[in-house]
């Protein structure tokens, strides 16, 4: 992948580099030994006197997967030279596994940059678990990968839910810790890490409820976990439901939980560009 920039400015290739690129000290000398800083279309040094109007153009080498290119259908939302943003449906994995080396997000995201000629790596910003669906952010190299975790992204996920929250708004603060292994769950104790949700009706109808969730932190399970615990489980959700929503899901024929990351806030790493995202997807 390239990065490029056009000077509009005097001054040393390295001070663009850390400045406009916003690369680190350490990125920038390790690209420095090669010819990955072109101005011009030339090779230079970091040291080189770039003027106004001066073309800087920064390779940036990622490895090649070791998980197959697929074709397959993405629904994107966003695209630039960048990050990628797209709706990840529900039942398919963000990244392969041992267990499933193909048909996950990240195989059909390397056959799409494959199609359309771009040199450039998966570096998901936000996770989902299989069964959650919307909004997954991608980065399209490590080093905007990077500048993505400090970018203050603010998630909003749509869920329904079974039960009846009696205010319209709160705030769950619940510590959320891991059963021991082999389990793959969580559990609120008070021994775990500080956990946090915000929450919000949106509509009501007899027992099922749709909300907005906001995570202020970032726990695994978190928002399944947040509504089981408050005794509002989220619908479809075979771990952490109750027997009365599993019993509902299970009438009304639903394979995985009904929680979308529905909007995405943040800004743009590079272009300093306040962007929202909404997914298409509904629950």
């Amino acid at each position: 992948m390239e990065l490029s920039w056009t000077a509009t400015r005097a001054g040393r290739l390295s001070s663009f580099l850390m400045g406009e690129l916003k690369m680190s000290a350490g990125l920038m000398n390790k690209l420095k030994w090669g010819d990955s800083l072109r101005v011009n279309g030339m090779p230079q040094r970091t040291n080189y006197p770039v003027q106004p109007g001066d073309m800087i153009t920064v390779v940036l080498a990622e490895e090649t997967p070791e998980y197959p290119a697929e074709d397959g259908a993405l629904s994107i939302l966003y695209e630039d030279d960048a990050i990628l943003a797209v709706d990840k449906p529900a039942g398919m994995l963000i990244h392969p596994s041992r267990a499933k080396n193909t048909g996950t997000l990240a195989n059909f995201v390397a056959g799409y940059y494959r199609r359309t000629g771009q040199n450039c790596a998966f570096h998901p910003m936000t996770r989902l678990d299989r069964d959650t669906f919307g909004i997954v952010l991608l980065a399209k190299n490590a080093h905007i990968h990077s500048l993505l975790q400090s970018c203050g992204a603010k998630k909003i996920y749509h869920a329904l839910v079974y039960g009846e929250p009696k205010e319209d708004s709160g705030i769950i603060n619940a510590p959320i810790a891991r059963r021991p292994l082999p389990s793959l769950l969580r559990y609120v104790n008070p021994e775990g890490k500080p956990s946090v949700t915000e929450w919000q009706v949106l509509e009501r109808n007899e027992k099922l409820c749709k909300l907005a969730l906001r995570p202020v932190t970032g726990r695994t399970h978190q928002l399944r976990l947040h509504c089981a615990y408050m005794g509002f489980p989220i619908l479809g959700d075979p771990q952490y439901g109750s027997p009365e929503s599993r019993a509902l899901s299970e009438k009304l024929g639903l394979t995985h939980q009904l929680l979308c990351a529905k909007k995405l806030e943040f800004v743009h790493p590079m272009t300093g560009e306040y962007l929202t995202l909404e997914s298409g997807l509904e629950v």
